[in-house]
């Protein structure tokens, strides 16, 4: 009888360590987000990240964060030559609430961009902290 519990004991462990480990992974590629701060203005301005604003040029053009590329969510394929540069390294999305981001961030962890991180809060949230907006 000791052994039946002692192998369900290891078993269950087991499952609960396996589990864990994929919950662990998915957390960190699908929540990975940066906070809106001038860190991130002078990370991007030295090159050190790239920021990505997914929205429409419309929308772009009425505002966005200094140093921000624009790369529509819709037409993210379209780029992905010029982001392959960018592979292992910080790529920062941002939109304006935070669904579009979701979708191009999909997009490029699935084309195994090592990095993609979310912008917390989009550009409601750097417009509600103050932040620097460039305008076109």
């Amino acid at each position: 009888m000791r052994i039946v519990v002692a192998v369900f004991l290891v078993v269950v462990s087991i499952a609960l360590f396996v589990s864990l480990q994929c919950t662990a992974k998915a957390t960190s590629q699908s929540q990975a987000s940066v906070a809106a701060s001038p860190y991130l203005i002078e990370r991007v301005a030295n090159n050190d990240w790239l920021l990505i604003d997914v929205r429409s040029p419309e929308e772009f053009a009425d505002g966005h964060i200094p140093g921000a590329v624009n790369m529509p969510h819709d037409n993210i394929n379209d780029y992905l030559s010029e982001l392959e540069g960018h592979k292992d390294k910080p790529i920062i999305i941002y939109c304006r609430s935070g669904r579009r981001a979701k979708l191009a961030m999909k997009v490029l962890e699935d084309l195994d961009f090592s990095e993609v991180m979310h912008l917390e809060g989009d550009m409601l949230g750097w417009s509600a902290a103050g932040m620097t907006v460039d305008r076109m």
